[in-house]
């Protein structure tokens, strides 16, 4: 699916979240350049926030609310950049789609860009959480078609929600058969 990613203009990437290797898989598929959204504690190391920031994180402080981090992430969008971000928030702890966040939603309904699904199967098999190498896994990453403005903009918040949560569990189940 990755010409669903064939368009000019902002865009946030909701992409599952199974291993610390996510950001390069979706960054590889990508046909362009992506901001990444990177938790506070991420940048401790100096030497690891160094590459981060080359590679456009944005930092997010989640104990307080990541007000800064919003505002870069809206600036971005706004400048017709892509930015992804993992609406589960936090690493699968099975490899399964977890409960999407409500937090992309203001952030979307503020930019008005699409929002592009993206299941990433197999990253957890690979390179599970407390894991510090990779074992030799099979990995699937596949897009879905873009939510775009015209279509989310008249679905409540709850809607949102339940269309991106749904979206996302085909992509998913998608990503399972590619793996057989």
């Amino acid at each position: 699916g990755r010409h669903h990613l064939d368009f000019d203009g902002g865009a946030m990437l909701l992409s599952t979240h199974q291993s610390v290797m996510d950001p390069v898989l979706v960054g590889l598929i990508a046909n362009r350049r992506l901001n990444y959204l990177a938790r506070k504690t991420l940048f401790k190391n100096a030497a690891f926030a160094f590459l981060i920031r080359v590679l456009d994180a944005i930092e997010i402080d989640r104990d307080r609310g990541g007000l800064s981090g919003l505002k870069e992430m809206l600036k971005r969008l706004k400048h017709d950049e892509a930015v992804l971000m993992f609406p589960e928030g936090t690493r699968s702890v099975d490899g399964d789609l977890g409960a999407l966040k409500p937090g992309f939603i203001p952030i979307a309904r503020r930019s008005e860009v699409p929002l592009v699904p993206i299941a990433i199967v197999g990253a957890y098999d690979c390179l599970p959480r407390g894991s510090r190498l990779p074992t030799c896994r099979p990995i699937s990453v596949v897009v879905g078609e873009p939510l775009r403005k015209e279509i989310y903009e008249s679905m409540s918040d709850g809607e949102l929600l339940a269309a991106m949560q749904a979206r996302l569990a085909v992509l998913h189940a998608r990503g399972l058969d590619l793996l057989k």
